[in-house]
């Protein structure tokens, strides 16, 4: 497949990019300029036709959804309101297929440790701009999604980082970078039948705060860096 990128200066993007390139056609995205990256279209997501020339003939759009770090909270939120539907006009029009929302875990934490907290229960962000302003990403997707042909999934990921990170075991919503590129390959593998769909994901771990239950079933994501001696943060 022709896949695009957001949020190209993220770290989470490039892992991303570096995973699915084996099997994908790769283009990468940002507002500004990144050094060391080839096949960098430098776009502002603006409401006019640039955008609907950045998405032409990709066939899924993996929108990384991360701010710059220089971006102020008022940017941050622009960027993942304005900016994210931009983004998804442009590729109603042009006929992208799917697209994928990151979004994070943290906007579920604020539930107490006692509950399994799935998908259908209702976000719980913090007004501070880095959580709101992806929880309204989310809303923007969903909303658009709901009115319009385009198919939009949001991964909720846990906390990326290695397992080879000794701080994974510590966190109970770590996600290996492989993972996550593996719940994506799930995702543009698998026919889903409503235009929107939310999935939590993490590694599999007995009684995970966030069950990734639906993801098994639906998406038959299997993550496959799991450690048993790891924190599942969930209700005993």
């Amino acid at each position: 497949m022709n896949l695009l990128l957001t949020s190209a200066a993220a770290p989470l993007a490039q892992q991303l990019a570096a995973g699915l390139r084996a099997n994908h056609t790769i283009r990468l995205t940002e507002r500004v300029p990144v050094n060391g990256l080839t096949n960098l279209a430098v776009s502002p997501l603006g409401p006019d036709f640039s955008t609907n020339l950045l998405v032409r003939g990709v066939d899924a759009i993996i929108h990384v959804a991360e701010p710059l770090p220089t971006d102020s909270d008022q940017q941050r939120i622009d960027y993942l309101t304005r900016c994210t539907y931009n983004l998804c006009v442009a590729a109603a029009a042009e006929g992208v297929k799917r697209l994928i929302y990151l979004n994070t875990l943290d906007i579920m934490t604020a539930y107490g440790p006692a509950y399994f907290v799935g998908e259908s229960w209702r976000p719980r962000p913090t007004t501070a701009a880095p959580l709101l302003g992806k929880h309204l990403g989310e809303v923007t997707c969903r909303e658009f999604a709901r009115e319009v042909q385009l198919a939009v999934v949001s991964l909720r990921l846990g906390t990326v980082m290695s397992s080879d990170d000794t701080a994974a075991t510590a966190d109970p919503m770590w996600l290996d970078p492989r993972d996550a590129v593996q719940a994506i390959e799930s995702v543009l593998a698998t026919d889903l039948p409503q235009r929107w769909s939310v999935f939590h994901i993490q590694h599999k771990a007995p009684n995970a705060r966030f069950p990734i239950l639906l993801a098994e079933q639906q998406l038959h994501f299997a993550p496959q860096y799991n450690r048993p001696g790891a924190s599942a943060g969930g209700a005993q």
